[in-house]
């Protein structure tokens, strides 16, 4: 059996395509891009001052035939609508990109959006990945880059989508393409790195990121940080490797703001990835790739000796991969709970076996971690 790398890489031969950045459409909220919680769930807010829980999955788009994409969206549904408690209860799905393939058209959003998660019985939030960004070029009706995701995520108010092909879904209600949500117990600072495969951010988003770790870092230890970007800053693949423009990106926002998130999480990459970062100061951040949402095609970890990727360089330094699975589809429910007057992020990875017709979309726990709020480690059950 072959070793697998335990650091991120790099491909030996990236493609640098940050040429093709798309200017951002026009925000649909006002600055500084914060939406509450309650504007979602209204009175129920008030049950989660405690305890909350809410999934993420990234990639669950698929413009070619994948039975893992129905099969991922049912069993987050029947999760999400299983008998416990308000505070166990997922309260939100967040979705870490590539909602559609592979140009985020309206026309796709029926058979890879609307259809297969219409039985979600909650509220759906996302992040934009590349593949929402692009734009087809041989569209009968030309359109602009995000136009279907805007509609979808970023409407001025909750209505059914004109393509929505007849689904009950109400349009969400999100203040720009970055933003940030607010919650009860964490805020979440979403990302957007634009269509390149490796992720190109601007000054103006930088500066309001450093802004918005700030504020959340102001409400600490009494709220956790939360940090997702559709492109993976650290991972081990073979099929994209890691993207030293997010990492880049990420560091000189913690170092100007003075904040570290409390966990990373990303898409882009079709597997399940958790690293951790260890930082000179003590701490460590966990940084978690959820991308084998559905996409057809699953994508692996490289292994030692393996000539198209290198682990050589100094921003893996302090970086290993704690855990992986590049062999089945999945999605992670987070709980986050206040014990004792303190925090505690606790991680579940749920997998669909790849016997489909055993299977039958019975999600199975790959593993579970924890992320104490406020303390320098993090801990593996």
């Amino acid at each position: 059996m072959e070793k697998h790398r335990r650091k991120p890489v790099f491909l030996n031969h990236m493609v640098d395509d940050s040429h093709l950045f798309i200017p951002l459409p026009h925000p649909t909220g006002e600055y500084p891009y914060r939406m509450d919680i309650q504007n979602l769930l209204g009175d129920k807010t008030r049950f989660l001052k405690e305890q909350m829980s809410f999934h993420m999955v990234g990639d669950t788009g698929s413009a070619r035939h994948s039975d893992f994409q129905a099969l991922i969206a049912s069993a987050l549904s029947q999760q999400a609508a299983a008998d416990m408690t308000v505070g166990e209860k997922p309260a939100f799905l967040f979705h870490l990109g590539d909602i559609v393939y592979n140009h985020g058209e309206a026309s796709e959003y029926p058979k890879q959006f609307f259809v297969p998660y219409e039985d979600y019985p909650a509220a759906i939030v996302a992040i934009a990945g590349n593949h929402d960004a692009d734009v087809n070029p041989d569209a009968e009706f030309p359109y602009q880059s995000l136009d279907a995701f805007m509609d979808v995520f970023c409407d001025t108010y909750p209505r059914r989508m004109m393509f929505g092909g007849g689904s009950k879904r109400l349009s969400m209600i999100q203040p720009n393409v970055y933003w940030t949500l607010i919650t009860p117990l964490a805020h979440f600072i979403g990302l957007y790195a634009n269509v390149t495969k490796y992720g190109t951010i601007a000054d103006d988003q930088l500066e309001w990121f450093v802004k918005e770790l700030r504020y959340a870092g102001a409400e600490r230890p009494n709220k956790a940080i939360i940090v997702c970007v559709h492109q993976a800053p650290y991972t081990a693949d073979t099929n994209h490797g890691s993207s030293l423009a997010m990492i880049d990106f990420l560091e000189n926002a913690f170092k100007v703001a003075g904040v570290k998130p409390d966990i990373v999480f990303s898409g882009h990459v079709h597997n399940y990835q958790r690293f951790t970062k260890a930082y000179e100061d003590g701490t460590e951040v966990p940084y978690v790739v959820a991308g084998a949402g559905g996409y057809a095609d699953l994508h692996r970890i490289a292994c030692v000796g393996d000539s198209r990727v290198t682990d050589e360089h100094p921003v893996f330094d302090d970086v290993r991969l704690d855990n992986f699975c590049d062999d089945r589809f999945g999605f992670i429910k987070i709980g986050i709970e206040r014990k004792d007057g303190k925090l505690l992020i606790t991680g579940e990875y749920y997998t669909i076996p790849r016997n489909i017709m055993h299977g039958a979309g019975e999600a199975m726990l790959f593993e579970r971690f924890f992320v104490p709020v406020g303390y320098p480690s993090y801990s593996l059950h």
